[in-house]
């Protein structure tokens, strides 16, 4: 019986992965303004992830620092967001954001949620100048 009701909570969720050209303490911040702001009981998350980089033809693998914020409780409750940034050849940084969307946070209250969020930071998180392509 626990392994269904597992399966259910994993099911009634899903996972936006984006690269941005923004730090990840900009995109945890911008969440944690917008809730601080609505009123949400957040907390914060520390983990690490594999990631992998290319040295001539050869793959080496490191552990990259996550930082990430959970909404435990109001209208985006279940909401997670996880950054983390690496560098995958010899030069240049790559960032990512992962959205964990609740399933009751369809349509619109996402839609507005994600621009409200994108709208808050330094700059557009998916625009890079010509210097960082």
């Amino acid at each position: 019986m626990g392994e269904s009701l597992e399966a259910e909570s994993m099911a009634s969720s899903r996972l936006l992965e984006i690269p941005v050209s923004i730090t990840p303490t900009d995109a945890i911040r911008a969440l944690r303004e917008i809730g601080e702001s609505k009123g949400w009981e957040m907390r914060r998350i520390q983990e690490s992830r594999m990631v992998h980089r290319w040295a001539i033809v050869v793959p080496i693998s490191r552990q990259a620092r996550v930082l990430g914020l959970v909404v435990e409780d109001g209208e985006a409750a279940g909401l997670s967001i996880r950054s983390w940034s690496y560098v995958p050849g010899s030069a240049g940084r790559l960032s990512t954001v992962s959205f964990e969307v609740p399933r009751q946070m369809e349509g619109e209250n996402w839609t507005s949620l994600l621009r409200e969020w994108s709208d808050s930071l330094p700059r557009c998180p998916w625009k890079w100048s010509f210097g960082e392509r």
